[in-house]
């Protein structure tokens, strides 16, 4: 017999008794029908790593800086694939000489545009127009750093929702952040699940 795979099955003969049949199948195709699953499976999670590496990662808050939009704990996508700093985006960005992790705040203001913090009232001027922040959870208290009237060139200021305890671009420790050092840009909360919501 040669290299063969038997599968029986019943075949029935005039007399109404039933006989075994032999089909005969090639180990060749058997094995061509496993490496086919397997190159499927691989191409896959190849898939998988590039648009997790290039288009999506998964990122967990920490602490009370973004309270109310994000909270401690929640676990959000965020996109860096062909992405420019908007004012407005919730942005993560990568550790700095004196923070140790990465940090998630809001882009306030974007290079060459004019910035105008009044400590008094808390309004944010940008570009000679207050902008309306319903998302801020506190007043806009100062910090220990000069605020810039331009923006520089490839930096962008930016700010914590809960502008009393956030550390952010008002403090020296943060300052300005290189367009470079931003990871991406926060576009969904997935977990909890009670909390899902997209961040624009």
């Amino acid at each position: 017999m040669d290299s063969k795979d038997l599968v029986n099955t019943e075949n029935t003969t005039k007399k109404g008794r039933k006989e075994p049949r032999t089909i005969h199948l090639k180990k060749s195709e058997g094995a061509a029908g496993i490496y086919e699953w397997v190159h499927s499976l691989v191409f896959a999670v190849a898939v998988v790593v590039v648009i997790l590496t290039f288009f999506l990662r998964l990122v967990d808050v920490s602490g009370p800086s973004m309270l109310d939009t994000l909270k401690g704990g929640d676990k959000v996508i965020i996109t860096n694939f062909l992405y420019t700093p908007k004012d407005g985006d919730i942005v993560v960005i990568s550790h700095g000489a004196v923070y140790s992790e990465p940090i998630i705040k809001r882009v306030i203001a974007t290079e060459g545009e004019s910035l105008d913090i009044n400590f008094d009232t808390g309004e944010v001027k940008v570009n000679g127009v207050v902008i309306d922040e319903p998302y801020i959870k506190s007043k806009t208290l100062a910090g220990d750093n000069e605020i810039p009237s331009v923006v520089p060139e490839g930096k962008v200021f930016v700010m914590g929702d809960n502008r009393g305890v956030s550390m952010d671009s008002r403090s020296r420790k943060i300052g300005l952040i290189d367009v470079n050092d931003i990871i991406g840009k926060a576009r969904c909360v997935v977990f909890p699940f009670t909390d899902m919501k997209f961040l624009g």
